[in-house]
């Protein structure tokens, strides 16, 4: 790998609340004698770790834009469909080394482990009180865990630099990918850690950590490899703290205040006018035709995935497949024109008519109770077979949106169970934070769903993880192994 040095650079107050706006400060040059000393110091430095959390198009992976994971995981899948550009790449699963905008989520963001990496020692070496530094410490290493299940999922291993090659910049050291089971060692190690010393869902801050993220963040990597009894546990530890619930009205989650009143979600990104945290997926679906406020249309929905909804649910509402734009044309399903000819627009939030710019209030939820119940029926059904209690789990899911409860004989076998499970949380979890193309993966189904519907002849089975850049593969002299099958 290139030469790690240690920068920690404009790092940034961010999330301390969701309206706050960003002020710059310049550490590139840290003393440790003389920094961190304060809370304030502290503050800092914890802001800078949740700064490449956030959704932002220029260097925040959470963005709602094509940038961000979300867009194109989710092209990958039937939930979306881009006729044209990266989105397109995306829906054909033809991405390639040479393609930027699928190799820069490692490219861009894997240093920033090293950064909370180089964060944590500073921490641990600073003065400050034992309890203030413990629960700095757990904001970082969720960070941290995030950032690389985040990249794990995408790519498979990656390279983690230790604290000792990250002390000493100026010699050049080369490292290898780290083994699967060494980096799930690595994503876990962090966010036990960090959930033991995370504050509890009651008394975390809004668009902070605390202990049910890292559990849930847990969970998703668990679902990755499968640790079925890993998942049951950690789904009853958040089910134990007796503070969330399924929120009876899915729609208004995504209304302009409905994360912040909603005690289904577990984490959200605060997003606001002013680019703090940015939201632009309005921006992103809606055509520049659309009244009263349109964008550049960038993306449409499947036919296939609406047809997959029973018609009376709840879930599919912001799913739109006729509207009269500004050209005075309504466009619908028998009249779709280039709009909406894949598919409906998955517009989701609300559209937030009245926003100034490109950019919504709204913000970007990124992990629901929701997940845990569906999670927790999935682990149930892979321990013990498909029973009554897991189907109860998924019948309360199905319930907030309207629909009768399924009959446990029609999913006795686990294969049938499973794909109820894949199908509900294809209609929960539509352009949220982009784990259905992970869920897809996990039930062996990613590539013959583009397959069947986006009749691509240009995906593989390979194709279940993204490629490195050529980049990054020279730089690592040999010790650095491309993906298979992008050789």
């Amino acid at each position: 790998m290139k030469r790690y040095k240690l920068i920690i650079a404009s790092i940034v107050v961010l999330l301390s609340s969701c309206t706050k706006d960003l002020v710059s400060i310049n550490y590139s040059e840290i003393n440790p004698a003389i920094f961190p000393k304060t809370a304030a110091d502290l503050d800092a430095m914890v802001n800078a770790a949740y700064y490449p959390l956030r959704g932002s198009y220029s260097n925040g992976i959470f963005s709602t834009s094509e940038k961000g994971v979300m867009f194109l995981s989710d092209a990958t899948t039937e939930t979306l469909y881009g006729p044209y550009g990266d989105q397109n790449t995306a829906t054909l699963q033809s991405y390639l080394p040479k393609d930027a905008a699928f190799t820069h989520y490692y490219d861009d963001y894997y240093n920033k482990i090293s950064m909370m990496t180089n964060t944590i020692n500073l921490i641990q070496k600073s003065t400050v009180s034992d309890d203030l530094k413990k629960k700095a410490i757990a904001e970082v290493r969720c960070a941290r865990g995030l950032l690389a299940y985040t990249l794990f999922d995408l790519y498979g291993p990656l390279v983690i630099a230790p604290l000792s090659v990250l002390q000493n910049p100026l010699k050049e050291v080369t490292l290898a990918r780290l083994s699967n089971q060494e980096m799930v060692d690595y994503i876990k190690a962090d966010l036990v850690a960090a959930a033991a010393d995370l504050p509890a869902p009651a008394e975390a801050e809004y668009g902070r950590f605390n202990k049910a993220l890292a559990k849930m963040i847990q969970i998703r990597l668990d679902l990755h490899e499968k640790n079925w009894a890993e998942v049951l546990t950690l789904c009853n530890d958040i089910i134990g703290y007796g503070y969330y619930t399924i929120d009876p009205n899915y729609v208004g989650m995504w209304d302009l205040e409905g994360a912040k009143n909603s005690r289904e979600v577990i984490w959200a990104i605060p997003c606001d006018y002013a680019g703090t945290s940015e939201n632009q997926w309005q921006l992103m679906v809606l055509p520049a035709v659309f009244a009263p406020k349109g964008g550049f249309g960038t993306i449409q929905s499947t036919w296939y995935f609406y047809d997959s909804f029973e018609s009376n649910d709840k879930r599919k509402t912001m799913l739109i497949t006729e509207f009269t734009g500004t050209d005075g044309i309504t466009y619908n399903r028998a009249n779709p024109g280039t709009l909406i000819n894949y598919g409906p627009i998955p517009l989701k939030i609300n559209q937030d008519a009245a926003r100034t710019t490109g950019l919504t209030t709204v913000d970007i939820i990124m992990y629901r109770y929701a997940d845990v119940l569906l999670s927790k029926a999935e682990a149930i059904a892979n321990i013990s077979g498909p029973n009554q209690e897991a189907m109860d789990l998924v019948t309360t899911i199905r319930a907030r949106a309207g629909l009768a409860a399924k009959p446990l004989a029609s999913y006795s076998s686990l294969s049938q169970f499973n794909d109820l499970i894949l199908l509900e949380r294809s209609h929960e979890f539509w352009c949220e934070n982009g784990q259905y193309r992970a869920d897809l993966i996990r039930m062996g189904k990613f590539v013959s769903r583009c397959q069947e519907v986006k009749h691509s002849t240009l995906t593989n089975q390979y194709k279940v993880l993204y490629p490195f850049s050529p980049d990054r593969v020279a730089e690592g002299k040999g010790k650095f192994i491309q993906n298979p099958g992008y050789n």
